[in-house]
């Protein structure tokens, strides 16, 4: 990029986060598509690549994913500018439903709205585990498909703590780069 996209990052993050319900995990799919299929700015993979980053620091994963976009983008000012869009509707939206609170809380039509999003926020989830688990099967890489269903496992069905599981399939995850950082070294590729 021969110019930094200063403007096009703050409208780009700014106008995901302010029609996208549902968190990080509803809005990392709206950023792959406008970042990776409509502006070019990034690789499927470095969208990967960013978004299991987002995922495993902490704090909200769709303000951790846009800071990494940006300072992918356009350095330290760009990282600002995409936290700055991402995170400046849901606060204009919340201080705006706070001073109508009782009204909302208690509004029939505004419940059956909150349910009908949750049914949609499911299916872009679903879309989003589906697609990466996709990308990594096209890969031929077997090891995170069985990472990714021994997560849900003990988290589903042995009440495993979470931070023990992000804590696993961290370490897990740091051996299998490791492992393919030599096995490169050792073929000449690296």
């Amino acid at each position: 990029m021969e110019k930094r996209p200063y403007r096009a990052l703050f409208l780009s993050t700014f106008q995901l986060s302010a029609f996208t319900f549902g968190g990080g995990y509803v809005i990392v799919p709206l950023m792959r598509k406008k970042f990776v299929e409509q502006l070019h700015w990034l690789e499927e993979q470095e969208m990967l690549d960013l978004t299991a980053i987002a995922q495993s620091a902490p704090g909200p994963i769709a303000v951790n994913a846009s800071i990494l976009v940006g300072y992918h983008a356009a350095g330290v000012p760009g990282a600002l500018l995409t936290m700055l869009g991402t995170v400046t509707p849901p606060l204009i939206i919340i201080s705006i439903i706070s001073l109508f609170y009782a009204a909302f809380r208690d509004n029939y039509f505004v419940n059956l709205a909150m349910i009908g999003m949750q049914a949609g926020v499911a299916a872009i989830i679903c879309d989003v585990v589906i697609s990466m688990a996709l990308n990594i099967w096209k890969q031929h890489r077997l090891l995170p498909l069985l990472v990714l269903a021994g997560a849900f496992a003990a988290a589903q069905f042995f009440d495993v703590n979470m931070v023990l599981i992000i804590l696993a399939c961290g370490c897990i995850g740091a051996a299998d780069t490791c492992r393919r950082g030599r096995q490169l070294r050792k073929e000449g590729k690296a």
